[in-house]
């Protein structure tokens, strides 16, 4: 499809541990990501993350399996400018300034974007006469991504780009990376901030692993694998495990709180049919689907696995 931004297909990554022994990194990954997506890659560490994202950057080949970039290879959609990339680790010359780093770079692309834009995009206006060396760890993860924007790339990708950054500059990033999203780029950010996906990302992909555990709309990925709990003081003659979409039932006190994906229909007929009182909903995060799908549980899975476009 020419609307296709990535397609691996098959997708393994092997390597030997300490003892010798074969381990797949990435053990047989299928993912199709359309253009203008937002996408949020989430997993444990160890899930194959940061692999996954190297071999879409061309930066390691796969064992096997096929991924391809705009319909050709990582290295060709690169060299056309299509593809940028902010990394945790790496490319800084400590004893430049900012601007000199980036002038540097631009120097490499046939057609980059003005320097003054680049540093206004990546928030570093009034760091660019400073030293590398002196920026702090969140700074130079805006050099890196100032980096990544210089040739106007199609597609963004973004691995744990707020590492290092306190909480306002993590807000100040993301602000400017809505202004990327609205220009109708493709992002795929790795985030161990939860929030973050929860709050940026349209779709989500999390791995376990080495393998897709969930793909879905971040929206539906919250909902299914993260019930909502409504919680009610209830009379004495109401069962609550017989109440319609109750799935589990805890007591503390005189409060029973009880899971459901259909907290709505529930609360009604709490409301409607029942003496129930202080009732409140409570929406499953983000960071519950998190933890209840990327536990080391084989049958951990969402209907929506199957994401196609």
């Amino acid at each position: 499809m020419n609307n296709t931004v990535i397609e691996a297909q098959g997708l393994i990554k092997s390597f030997k541990d300490g003892s010798g022994r074969t381990f797949n990194a990435v053990d047989g990954v299928n993912v199709e990501v359309g253009s203008g997506e937002i996408i949020g890659l989430l997993g444990p560490n160890g899930a194959g993350k940061s692999t996954l994202i190297d071999m879409v950057l061309g930066l390691t080949k796969p064992s096997s399996g096929t991924v391809r970039t705009f319909g050709g290879t990582p290295h060709q959609a690169i060299a056309h400018g299509r593809i940028g990339a902010v990394l945790q680790t790496g490319g800084l010359l400590p004893n430049l300034t900012v601007r000199d780093t980036i002038r540097m770079i631009a120097a490499t692309h046939r057609n980059p974007l003005p320097l003054d834009t680049v540093l206004d995009q990546a928030d570093l206006t009034h760091l660019a006469d400073r030293k590398v060396v002196k920026c702090s760890g969140g700074e130079q993860q805006r050099i890196r991504f100032a980096l990544a924007i210089l040739s106007s790339p199609d597609l963004l990708i973004l691995d744990e780009p707020t590492s290092g950054m306190d909480a306002n500059a993590r807000h100040t990033f993301w602000e400017s990376m809505k202004t990327q999203a609205s220009s109708g780029r493709t992002i795929v950010f790795a985030t161990h901030y939860i929030e973050e996906a929860q709050n940026f990302a349209q779709r989500i992909i999390m791995v376990g692993n080495g393998r897709v555990v969930v793909d879905g709309p971040t929206d539906d990925v919250r909902a299914h694998a993260a019930p909502s709990q409504v919680s009610a003081v209830l009379p004495d003659d109401v069962e609550a495990s017989s109440l319609p979409g109750v799935q589990s039932v805890s007591i503390d006190g005189d409060r029973t709180t009880m899971t459901t994906d259909q907290s709505d229909e529930l609360a009604r007929h709490l409301l409607t049919r029942t003496g129930a009182t202080g009732l409140t909903i409570s929406a499953g995060s983000l960071e519950d689907a998190f933890l209840a799908l990327t536990t080391d549980r084989p049958e951990a899975s969402f209907a929506g696995s199957d994401h196609t476009h």
